[in-house]
């Protein structure tokens, strides 16, 4: 059961978890300054400030990293790998605070010890709490209020039971529901209120998916749940967040306007942008000798021009130019733009290497520098497929109110796009970036697009 802290509520076994590993933090500082100075804790002075500081910078961090969520169940390597980047992470916000509040520094030996038996005990912790609660405690239990059309499609998109990140319990029948399209062995049946029954079987979440709302809509019902501490959300939210990408058929204006995310602050966007820019100079630094070569591969190969323009639709709908490495023909376009087709010919021998290793990709980071895209965002089209995308998949234009990236999370998610189809498919993708990105997630896709280079997935 959910306990109600400031009007929020927490799982209970989140919460006890988040007091035992603050409390093996407070004692990892008393443990560094321990064994560094041979148990002569006098020689480190009051050190009751630092404990309750290192905890908390940790602990703010592995928030920061969603490991304090009990909405999916993690991986273990992928616990591991959030917990190490949390620690990374609040060391550089505790030296950050050291040199804020020098008062607070213990020392590099006594700090190394610190986040040392810090990171071991958390993993020996976790480890030993997912396996005391189980998988099917950090999937949330989900009751979907519909069993027609809508919640039938809505179970069949978002995969098996395995993959999806949320235990479904069952299906109600509405009057809104065209006909019963679910099995009716897993329709759920009850008398009395929907709160009771809900609050009895622990459902954390209530998926609404009724195919006509203004005929089964209650109203009265969800708000109870609702105000009961039960989640109630929409079969587009739902699918959302268990697919990664926003369903356009079940698409509509004003879940764009009501829903959170879909905003640019301004803060946001200086981030970003001092971010581009420092990365933009520190990768121009490391790859220039690359370059280099690659331009005289293409030279020797193919001869002149080494670099290949193009107008590109840009941020806000704005023209611009991308500049790329010539790995096609030059005469590769003389009867008009045309879609980039698996085993093209008019790729030349160089051009089928550099792609493979997206090498062609890199004077993008030019391009990236003068500010025309970012490191991360949806894939630049060129206007001619613009035009024909935007006449024929609604909110296709919509994808233009952030810059376009490199790399992006439709391109980690779907392979490479060569047909309006495809073009449909990666706008749901598209969509959930420009509706939930910041600077973390773009961190995770620019992590995540090593993994494929270097497994060379999606190049054409």
């Amino acid at each position: 059961m959910p306990v109600r802290i400031f009007k929020h509520y927490i799982q209970l076994p989140v919460l006890i978890l988040g007091v035992v590993e603050g409390l093996l933090l407070i004692a990892a500082v008393y443990i560094g300054g321990w064994v560094r100075f041979s148990g002569n804790l006098e020689i480190v002075g009051a050190i009751y400030g630092r404990p309750l500081a290192f905890a908390a910078v940790v602990m703010i961090c592995m928030i920061a990293m969603g490991l304090y969520q009990a909405r999916a169940y993690p991986e273990k390597l992928s616990m591991f790998i959030r917990l190490a980047a949390s620690f990374v992470l609040a060391g550089v916000l505790m030296a950050l605070l050291f040199y804020i509040i020098p008062g607070l520094y213990l020392g590099r030996g006594a700090l190394g010890i610190t986040f040392i038996v810090g990171f071991v005990s958390l993993c020996i912790v976790r480890l030993g709490f997912y396996t005391l609660v189980g998988e099917n405690f950090f999937k949330p239990r989900v009751l979907v209020y519909g069993a027609g059309e809508k919640a039938a499609n809505l179970v069949n998109l978002t995969g098996s039971t395995d993959q999806r990140q949320s235990n479904l319990l069952g299906f109600i029948r509405s009057t809104g529901d065209i006909e019963t399209r679910v099995d009716p062995s897993d329709v759920v049946e009850y008398r009395g209120r929907l709160v009771d029954y809900a609050v009895a079987n622990d459902v954390d979440e209530i998926v609404v998916a009724i195919d006509d709302r203004r005929k089964g809509l209650p109203v009265q019902e969800l708000l109870d749940c609702k105000l009961s501490g039960i989640s109630v959300s929409d079969a587009l939210t739902y699918f959302e967040r268990e697919t990664g990408k926003v369903k356009l058929d079940l698409l509509y204006p004003s879940w764009m306007i009501f829903s959170e995310g879909f905003g640019r602050s301004r803060i946001q966007a200086v981030s970003e942008r001092i971010f581009d820019i420092v990365a933009s100079v520190v990768l121009l630094l490391i790859t220039w000798p690359v370059m280099l070569l690659v331009a005289l591969a293409i030279v020797i190969d193919d001869g002149l021009p080494v670099f290949y323009r193009q107008a590109r639709v840009g941020f806000q709908g704005q023209i611009f130019e991308v500049l790329k490495f010539r790995s096609m023909r030059i005469d590769a376009e003389k009867d008009g733009p045309q879609w980039a087709a698996r085993n093209d010919d008019r790729v030349t021998r160089i051009g089928r290497i550099i792609r493979k290793f997206r090498l062609d990709e890199l004077p993008q980071i030019i391009n990236v520098l003068r500010g025309d895209m970012s490191f991360v965002g949806p894939r630049p089209e060129r206007p001619d497929f613009v035009d024909q995308l935007s006449q024929r998949i609604p909110y296709y234009r919509e994808r233009h109110c952030v810059k376009p990236g490199i790399t992006g999370w439709a391109q980690l998610k779907y392979e490479y796009g060569a047909s309006q189809q495809d073009a449909l498919e990666k706008l749901q993708y598209d969509l959930y970036y420009v509706k939930n990105h910041t600077l973390l997630l773009d961190l995770l896709i620019l992590l995540q697009t090593a993994e494929v280079v270097l497994w060379r997935t999606g190049a054409r």
